[in-house]
C-alpha cells in the first residue's frame, strides 16, 4: 500500500479489502456469513432463510448495516472498481478537507446512500428481499467533490477516449444512475444509493460554505 496515502482513505482501503478477503475464506456468497448480519437489507420484517442442515435464519435490516453494508463488495471486479476510485480520489479529497472533515464526508455519504437505497426500496419495491453491499455511494460522494473543488480538471467516461470536465462528467454520470434507476435500465446495480451519495455529498459541500470556482469557457 504506498505510504503517501493519508490514513483515513489508506484505512479505508485496508479495511475493505481485509472484509473482501474474510468474505471468501468464508464462503460467504454460499454461507451468508457476513451476509446475514452486515449487508443492507431492505427495511422491515425479517426473512426466514434455510441456511441448510436445519439452521433457519431470521434475516432482516439491522441500524449498523447503514454503515458495514460499504465495507462488502459482491464480486472482484465490485471491489476493484470501488477501492481504484477511492484511491484516485480518497487522497486527494483527505489532503484538502483534512482528515476530521473526510472521516465525517465519507461516512455521510455513505449513510446517506443506503438511507435512499432503503427508501426506494420500501416505497417502489417493497416484496424485494435481497441485499445491498458496497461502498459505491460513498465513492460517488467523493466525485461530487472532486467536481466541485476541481471542476475543471479532465476525467475520462469509458468507453470514449476523450477527456471531459469534472462538473460535466458528474453531472452526466448523474443524469444517467437517474435515467438507469427510474426506467429499471441495469437491474442489480444501486442507482439511488449512487444518487444519495452525490446528492448529500454536495449538500454537505454547500453547508460547509464550499463552492466550484467560476468556470471558464473556451
Amino acid at each position: 500500500m504506498p505510504t503517501n496515502l493519508p490514513p483515513v482513505t489508506r484505512n479505508l482501503l485496508i479495511a475493505n479489502v481485509l472484509v473482501f478477503a474474510l468474505q471468501f475464506l468464508l464462503r460467504d456468497q454460499d454461507t451468508l456469513a457476513l451476509t446475514r448480519w452486515f449487508a443492507l437489507w431492505p427495511y422491515g420484517h425479517d426473512m426466514a432463510v434455510d441456511l441448510g442442515g436445519g439452521d433457519i435464519a431470521g434475516i432482516g435490516f439491522r441500524p449498523w448495516q447503514l454503515v458495514t453494508y460499504g465495507f462488502m463488495h459482491g464480486s472482484v471486479m465490485h471491489i476493484v472498481l470501488n477501492m481504484y476510485a477511492l484511491y484516485m480520489f480518497g487522497g486527494l479529497i483527505e489532503r484538502v478537507m483534512g482528515t476530521r472533515r473526510f472521516v465525517i464526508y465519507y461516512f455521510v455519504c455513505l449513510v446517506a446512500a443506503a438511507v435512499a437505497q432503503l427508501a426506494v426500496v420500501y416505497l417502489f419495491e417493497p416484496e424485494r428481499m435481497y441485499p445491498t453491499v458496497g461502498a459505491s455511494g460513498a465513492v460517488f460522494g467523493l466525485l461530487g467533490a472532486f467536481a466541485m473543488l476541481f471542476p475543471r480538471e479532465k476525467l475520462m467516461l469509458i468507453p470514449i477516449p476523450i477527456g471531459i470536465p469534472a462538473w460535466l462528467f458528474v453531472t452526466l454520470y448523474g443524469a444517467a444512475e437517474l435515467i438507469f434507476g427510474v426506467t429499471g435500465t441495469l437491474s442489480g446495480v444501486a442507482h439511488f444509493a449512487h444518487l444519495g451519495g452525490l446528492v448529500a455529498g454536495l449538500a454537505l459541500l454547500l453547508a460547509w460554505g464550499v463552492r466550484s470556482p467560476p468556470r471558464q469557457w473556451s
